[in-house]
C-alpha cells in the first residue's frame, strides 16, 4: 500500500468517521450473526477485528470473548469507534490500535479469531493482508471475511466497480466468489464455508455516508437510472419520481482457518540418508 494512498484512505475515513459509526447498514445486519454461528467464539477466544471502521463488529463480538483488539488505519476512525463502543456501555473488553491491514503490528499467532467486515475493497494488496491474517492467526485459528462480492458478469462488474469508484475514491476493487477462493487457499488457509448474503441500501444514506455533496449524489443516482435493464434488475433498483430509494448488492461472507498443524512432509531418499 502507496504512502499517498494510505495518507487518501486515513483522510477520507477520518472525515466521515461519524456517517460510519451512525450507518444503520454497519450497525446491523444478518451478515454479524451468520459469521457468529461460523466461528463459534468461545470465552477463551482472542479477536483481532482488521480495519474495525465504527466499531460494530467488535462490539458484537465482544460479549463472546475474552478480549478484542479494534485494528485501524484512519486515527480519527478507531477514535470515534472508541467512544461509540464506550457510549454503548457494557462492555470492557476492547482494545484498539492503529494498523495497517497489510502490516500488522502484532506477534505472530496472536490471537485465536479474527474478523475483517467491509475493508478488504479498499486493500491494493489483498494477499498481502491475507499473509499478515495467517501470520497472527495461531494455529487452528478461525477468520471471517465479509465483503461486497464483485459479479461474474463483466457488464455488472464494471457498473458496480464505477459506481464505487464515484461513490469512494478509496475503493480499489472488489472480488469475485472464484478470487476469494483462490486468494484464502493461496494464503495457505483451509476454506471452510462461503456464504453470499444479499444487503439493500437505503440509497441517500448509502451515497452520503462517503461525504459526497449534493451535485455527486445527483450524478451517481442518474448513472442507476441509466443503466440497463439488467443491471437494474440485478440490483434490485428501486426507484420513485426519477429518484433511486434502494438498491441491493451481494456480501460474500468467507469463514476461513489456519491449518492446526504443519503439513507432514515425507522426506526423500537423499534427506533420509
Amino acid at each position: 500500500m502507496s504512502k499517498n494512498f494510505k495518507d487518501k484512505v486515513r483522510e477520507q475515513f477520518s472525515r466521515t468517521a461519524e456517517s460510519y459509526v451512525q450507518s444503520p447498514g454497519f450497525s446491523q445486519g444478518i451478515d454479524l450473526e451468520e459469521a457468529a454461528r461460523l466461528l463459534q467464539p468461545t470465552q477463551d477466544d482472542i479477536l483481532l477485528d482488521v480495519a474495525c471502521g465504527g466499531g460494530h463488529s467488535a462490539l458484537f463480538f465482544a460479549p463472546m470473548v475474552r478480549s478484542v483488539v479494534a485494528s485501524d488505519l484512519a486515527m480519527q476512525m478507531l477514535k470515534r469507534a472508541q467512544e461509540f463502543i464506550s457510549e454503548e456501555g457494557g462492555v470492557e473488553n476492547v482494545t484498539f490500535r492503529e494498523a495497517d491491514a497489510e502490516d500488522l503490528p502484532f506477534p505472530a499467532g496472536a490471537f485465536t479469531l479474527l474478523t475483517c467486515r467491509i475493508a478488504p475493497h479498499h486493500f491494493p494488496d489483498v494477499p498481502r493482508a491475507l499473509g499478515e491474517f495467517h501470520r497472527v492467526l495461531r494455529r487452528g485459528g478461525r477468520m471471517a471475511i465479509i465483503d461486497t462480492l464483485l459479479p461474474d458478469d463483466p457488464e455488472i462488474a464494471e457498473f458496480m466497480h464505477t459506481y464505487e469508484q464515484m461513490r469512494d475514491p478509496t475503493h480499489v476493487r472488489s472480488y469475485t466468489k472464484q478470487d476469494w477462493t483462490q486468494m484464502v487457499e493461496a494464503a495457505d488457509f483451509i476454506l471452510h464455508d462461503i456464504k453470499v448474503i444479499p444487503k439493500t441500501h437505503e440509497f441517500q444514506e448509502w451515497a452520503r455516508r462517503t461525504g459526497m455533496n449534493r451535485d455527486g449524489v445527483q450524478r451517481l443516482n442518474k448513472l442507476f437510472i441509466e443503466a440497463s435493464g439488467k443491471i437494474q434488475d440485478f440490483f434490485q433498483v428501486e426507484t420513485f419520481a426519477g429518484e433511486v430509494e434502494s438498491f441491493t448488492d451481494q456480501k460474500i461472507l468467507i469463514y476461513a482457518s489456519r491449518p492446526a498443524k504443519k503439513p507432514h512432509v515425507q522426506p526423500t531418499k537423499q534427506q533420509e540418508s
